[in-house]
């Protein structure tokens, strides 16, 4: 995803004199390119990502149009006073890429880990997540938040993520994408973690349960057109996220849920990691199946809900 990142943002500088990409001292090789075709629309701020989030405001509030890139972790919580009174209160047009989100960065520690980054940053006002499942929708977002008028904070996975989409789908910040037709529950998902997503839809058509999978790419603003559809239409609605459940897509889903006046027919589930840290440096499978994001336990609540809900429909 991240190099789906690189050769868009070239491809933007091309087309927009306004571009400007500002790296924390990551990514520089991936970059060469960016650099040797315009070296004065690249700063390396170093390892400070406050000032990073400061000189980016600035050079919006001048007209132009920059990109903040770093590992995600450092990118929110080390700058977020800087992103909530530089950028948000201002309401500029930065474009924030917190790369290696989730678990991206499993192996190194706790310390690297952003699996709270989607409820810090949709708190903000006037603030857009943007979540892509794959290196199609990272490439087609990354270009989309070009034309928001305000912060995008765009969270991307690291490296060697399959591509999900066969053909280019419609992306449009905002609006939902069906990635797979189902009609027995509906999975909706936001995220590098789309690719497990599908493999528990075929587990669950394994046991004769169809499931419609959604890439919930943008968290703020929500489809709500698509939530209120999917609520009347099925049974389970099951979110699911490499992020804590608090405050993330799961969240944001069961607050649009309880505003609701009419209160829809589907029970929803939300899969995301443990309200706690791990204290220990391990892959990415491992540390997902540690902080409850297995991909056996998530089919075995989907069916037992699943199967709840039909028994009490014929009761």
């Amino acid at each position: 995803m991240r190099n789906a990142f690189a050769k868009t943002i070239e491809q933007l500088a091309a087309e927009d004199s306004r571009v400007v990409l500002l790296s924390g001292d990551i990514g520089n090789r991936m970059f060469d390119s960016f650099k040797q075709r315009f070296p004065d629309r690249f700063c390396n701020c170093g390892v400070a990502e406050a000032n990073m989030i400061s000189l980016a405001a600035g050079l919006a509030m001048s007209g132009l149009r920059p990109y903040a890139y770093t590992i995600a972790p450092f990118m929110v919580y080390r700058a977020f006073e800087q992103i909530r009174v530089d950028l948000c209160y201002h309401h500029q047009p930065v474009v924030i890429v917190g790369v290696g989100a989730g678990l991206g960065y499993a192996s190194l520690g706790a310390t690297h880990h952003s699996c709270e980054d989607i409820a810090t940053m949709r708190t903000l006002p006037g603030m857009t997540v943007v979540c892509p499942a794959d290196p199609i929708e990272t490439a087609l977002a990354t270009r989309a938040a070009l034309a928001c008028d305000g912060p995008v904070y765009l969270r991307i996975g690291k490296k060697g993520e399959p591509a999900i989409h066969k053909t280019q789908p419609d992306f449009q910040i905002g609006r939902a994408i069906t990635v797979r037709e189902g009609d027995d529950v509906c999975l909706l998902a936001t995220g590098s973690i789309m690719p497990d997503v599908l493999a528990v839809a075929d587990r669950l058509a394994q046991r004769d349960v169809a499931a419609r999978v959604v890439s919930i790419h943008t968290v703020k603003p929500l489809d709500c057109a698509l939530l209120a559809d999917v609520f009347d239409r099925f049974a389970v609605v099951a979110t699911i996220e490499e992020h804590s459940r608090i405050g993330g897509l799961g969240g944001a889903v069961a607050e649009w849920l309880v505003d609701q006046a009419h209160q829809p027919r589907a029970r929803l589930l939300r899969f995301g990691t443990a309200d706690t840290f791990l204290h220990e440096a391990l892959n990415r499978e491992h540390a997902r199946r540690l902080l409850g994001l297995a991909d056996s336990d998530i089919v075995d609540q989907i069916l037992l809900a699943h199967a709840q809900v039909l028994e009490k429909a014929a009761s």
